[in-house]
């Protein structure tokens, strides 16, 4: 089957989108699928003013050939950038159905950043981007009924994974006798970082990643070691060295950092939100509490073989084909029925 996914979210960039796209069409390829992904890549784009690492493409008129030379048998749109609004006016404008996904709280994260404009315009702009998509895919039953509050319709669950064959615990497992916390993400406003830089923690605390703040925070936390992007197994090895990973965030609607440091074995503390409230399970991979230092402290005592072995039970694999069985009917045929013919041949 030919699958066509858009998104304005791609390599370079490193995100939860980024990762859990590259899964997806990772698992597609093995199933037997034919997978194309329409990115800035492919087309002329400008950085997002504030926000470099974000790339605006401006020549959209592109795009509509681009997925009439593909011929794709289903359509995804996973973000509501420029070019998920560019393949979203071609397709309506042929009565193509595609599915769509809500990935961040792109509400929210205006909000933050601009604070005079309403949360409800934020989520006025998701109801018009997604109202036309056959099916909307949220990753938590919590999320659906959120956005299902806020008047989105046609949501539909389709849950992330965890690359066990990479993020996987150190044998033999044990406590890391040093503390060291660790926080994995963006450097961005949004992500609520100077909550977990301002604790008074014993150890030390590592921030892996990049982005808009980190000179800022780099600067004012001078001991704080900022070691900037990893990836493969040295992002894997910066987990398993951690005695706890710290996932500051109030507004991420999942969080794939969480699962892929229980993976290997790291408990993690969190604020008691959406998100870590749907990855953790209370006292047994995870503390979360407003008091953020008590939860870091309290996650220190945490069993890593017990993180790592309920971590491990979730693959892409399982969320490739859930995201399959979402696609809408093509050809009288629903998308899951062709799937899995495809797959089993």
């Amino acid at each position: 089957m030919r699958i066509l996914i858009v998104s304005d979210a791609w390599l370079p960039q490193v995100n939860g989108v980024v990762t859990s796209l590259q899964a997806l069409v990772g698992d597609l390829r093995s199933l037997g699928h034919q997978v194309k992904l329409l990115s800035p890549q492919d087309f002329r784009y400008l950085p997002c003013p504030t926000y470099p690492e974000i790339p605006l493409t401006w020549n959209l008129w592109r795009v509509g050939p681009a997925i009439r030379e593909f011929q794709p048998d289903c359509v995804h749109l996973a973000t509501e950038g420029p070019l998920g609004w560019a393949a979203r006016r071609w397709l309506c404008k042929r009565g193509q159905a595609f599915s769509s996904a809500i990935h961040t709280r792109f509400p929210e994260y205006i909000h933050g950043r601009w604070p005079w404009l309403p949360l409800r315009w934020g989520y006025a702009y998701l109801r018009t981007f997604h109202r036309p998509s056959e099916a909307v895919l949220v990753t938590t039953e919590r999320l659906r009924g959120e956005f299902s509050g806020w008047g989105l319709q046609r949501l539909a669950l389709w849950r992330k994974g965890v690359d066990t064959r990479l993020f996987r615990p150190q044998v033999p497992l044990s406590a890391v006798h040093k503390p060291v916390f660790l926080y994995v993400g963006r450097i961005a406003t949004e992500k609520n970082l100077q909550a977990f830089l301002e604790l008074d923690l014993p150890g030390e605390m590592h921030v892996v990643g990049d982005g808009p703040q980190r000179e800022a925070l780099q600067a004012h936390y001078p001991a704080v070691k900022f070691l900037g992007y990893r990836h493969g197994e040295e992002l894997a090895a910066a987990y398993r060295q951690a005695s706890v990973l710290v996932f500051p965030s109030r507004t991420d609607t999942y969080g794939l950092v969480m699962l892929e440091a229980l993976a290997c074995g790291t408990p993690v503390a969190a604020f008691p939100v959406p998100g870590p409230l749907d990855v953790l399970e209370a006292g047994v991979t995870g503390v979360m509490s407003e008091d953020l230092r008590a939860a870091c402290l309290a996650a220190l005592e945490l069993d890593r073989t017990r993180c790592a072995e309920l971590a491990a039970g979730q693959s892409w694999r399982v969320s490739a084909l859930e995201f399959l069985a979402r696609q809408p009917m093509l050809d009288g045929e629903p998308c899951a029925a062709r799937a899995l013919a495809v797959s089993q041949n």
